[in-house]
């Protein structure tokens, strides 16, 4: 018995190639379009739409490759293959260049880097594949086999860089290549005999102040920093993401040029060298931002439009489909829309900017007009380097949610800090107001320790409180004397408590309006928490997930006892802070559940008796 009739088997045997050869450019102009967008982007939407395109395309473009070497096996030995198969046959180096990806994504995560070497046996066969493709379909009575040349010349290049970027972008190589030559550093016996410590740091001051005012002379608001945070990125951000370390003269360069700027223009530099890592992690900028890549570029382009232009003047329509004619128009357009595309985000490109900036002095007129023309566009270097907007979690509110029994074993499929659970308790809350707040605090805790910066390293919640020692002695217990992951999980349900003590029943506004630090302090007090269960390879290694776990399970069933939802959430609060916690729960409890609830609780009660102002609960959240 039959599933599908013979007529619809019939029907998709004529529709399956071309389908997915359609399909497979059209995830190539979702990638090229969407990828960079993640960047700047919390939508939900375009993570699953990048993360589908991703995961679809190399799987389309090598099922397509493989139906394609099928082509003409019904045909018998000594029958000529069909004209229609002869042209499909030269849709084999498109899908090379589908493989090959676009510029603006390799990666999707880092652990795609790591995966290199399975690309570059990809590579291998998926070329000889094609090959292979080619070879059977060969005939001297169409160009179409002439035309294959050069598109497999550019399909090729496309997949060696993606190849070679990944490979660069691995974690191994990335650090390999950062490897500096062995550097005795300057004659010490020699410099000692001229030494003056006073000319020696305002000579360094001079330099530091030389580097932040390279960009002033360009007259655009994007030069004053992108070239500080090229030379940041290349000098000290490389390194410190490949685990290498500085030295001491470039922690004063960077610590000075922090110094000499604004908030604002403090964190543009910072956005603008994440924004240079992010494009080498995850794009081909390592190859296309360089003279090889260039060369390359323009080699894939000059073929795509000679084959277009060869294939409108020497193929003739009526030996083919119309179908196919119209397929092959469109993967020949589509190539040439993508590499356009490509030049045209290379030309608005940060890496362009900077380009401009240290060529300036040769073209000094025509390079000062583009780099005007490129800072008016709204893509360019003028804003979208990521989203402004800090994750959020909430335990509580998790907590409140969740419906689920709280001695329920839950499916670790629908555990929420799995996959499809992540974005269900997040929210995102802006940070432009928090940019000066933490700057100052950071460079108040610089001058305190910046005899020793590795002091400043260790601070990890007690610098506030070691300011005042009976604050170090009422609350160190919560700071110092617990593991990092059980500090913040702490923490954080404290200062969610806390900013609610002093509401009241009618009050719109949850949070203490009087206090600016307090809602910074809330907000970093759930970025931690987001960290915590969704990023926990960022932070110092501990049990924060079985902290997690029991202590959401014990939330449960105090909430569920109270029969409260999350539109109790102020009662919520209120019960938990009315709770009697002047023992110790360890002592009542014992260890054996990790749950760190009414710790949480007993810390904000401390916080009320000691009468604290709520910026200094938000200080010590704001260190941890």
């Amino acid at each position: 018995m039959e599933i599908f009739p013979e007529s619809v088997r019939k029907l998709w045997d004529e529709c399956e190639l071309r389908s997915m050869v359609l399909v497979s450019l059209f995830l190539q102009i979702v990638l090229t379009i969407f990828s960079n967008s993640r960047k700047f982007t919390v939508a939900i939407w375009i993570r699953i739409l990048i993360w589908s395109a991703y995961l679809s395309a190399d799987w389309v473009a090598t099922v397509s490759l493989g139906t394609l070497s099928q082509l003409g096996d019904s045909e018998g030995k000594h029958h000529e293959m069909d004209p229609n198969h002869t042209l499909m046959a030269f849709w084999a180096p498109f899908l090379l260049l589908h493989l090959g990806g676009p510029g603006t994504i390799t990666a999707y995560s880092l652990e795609d880097n790591e995966l290199w070497l399975r690309h570059l046996l990809g590579l291998v066969v998926q070329v000889g594949v094609a090959f292979y493709v080619f070879l059977r379909s060969w005939t001297s009575r169409t160009p179409l086999s002439f035309l294959s040349i050069p598109m497999f010349v550019a399909g090729i290049i496309k997949y060696g860089e993606r190849t070679w970027v990944l490979r660069s972008a691995s974690k191994q190589h990335f650090g390999d290549a950062l490897l500096p030559v062995p550097d005795p550093g300057p004659d010490y016996a020699e410099i000692v005999k001229t030494y003056n410590p006073k000319l020696h740091n305002a000579k360094t001051a001079l330099e530091i102040k030389s580097r932040i005012d390279d960009g002033d002379h360009d007259g655009t608001r994007s030069g004053k920093y992108m070239n500080t945070a090229y030379s940041l990125f290349m000098e000290q951000l490389r390194h410190l993401y490949a685990d290498l370390i500085l030295s001491l003269e470039e922690q004063q360069k960077s610590e000075g040029i922090i110094r000499y700027v604004s908030s604002e223009e403090a964190f543009k530099v910072v956005e603008a060298e994440l924004s240079f890592l992010y494009d080498v992690l995850y794009t081909k900028a390592v190859v296309v931002y360089s003279p090889l890549g260039i060369l390359l570029r323009t080699v894939s382009f000059l073929s795509t439009i000679s084959t277009l232009v060869a294939f409108g003047f020497f193929i003739e329509r009526h030996e083919f489909s119309n179908v196919d004619i119209n397929i092959t128009y469109a993967l020949l357009f589509g190539a040439i829309f993508l590499e356009i595309y490509a030049i045209v985000m290379l030309i608005l490109s940060d890496w362009f900017i900077v380009w401009l900036c240290r060529s300036k002095r040769k073209y000094t007129l025509m390079t000062d007009w583009i780099h005007r023309v490129i800072s008016s566009f709204p893509s360019s270097t003028s804003g979208k380097r990521w989203s402004r907007s800090m994750a959020q979690n909430n335990l509580i509110d998790s907590c409140l949610r969740d419906k689920t029994k709280f001695d329920h074993e839950v499916n670790s499929f629908f555990d929420k800090n799995k996959f499809l659970e992540r974005f269900r308790y997040m929210t995102w809350e802006k940070v432009d107001g928090m940019k000066e707040p933490i700057l100052s605090f950071l460079l108040e805790m610089t001058n305190d320790v910046r005899r020793d910066r590795k002091e400043l390293l260790k601070h990890r919640g007690d610098y506030v409180i070691s300011k005042k020692y009976f604050i170090r002695r009422k609350l160190g217990w919560s700071v110092v004397d617990v593991e990092f992951d059980h500090s913040i999980l702490i923490w954080h349900i404290a200062t969610d408590l806390f900013s609610y003590i002093n509401d009241d029943d009618d009050d719109e506004d949850p949070i203490n309006p009087k206090s600016e630090n307090a809602k910074i302090s809330k907000c970093l007090s759930e970025y931690m928490l987001y960290l915590l269960v969704m990023c926990p390879f960022m932070l110092p290694k501990g049990i924060g997930k079985f902290r997690i776990r029991d202590t959401c399970s014990e939330a449960k069933r105090f909430f569920q006892k109270e029969s409260l939802s999350i539109s109790d959430r102020k009662k919520a609060c209120r019960l938990l802070l009315e709770v009697e916690t002047k023992f110790d729960p360890i002592e009542v409890k014992g260890d054996k559940s990790k749950s760190v609830l009414f710790e949480a609780c007993r810390l904000a009660d401390m916080l009320k008796s000691l009468e604290m102002e709520l910026e200094v609960g938000g200080d010590v959240v704001l260190c941890c």
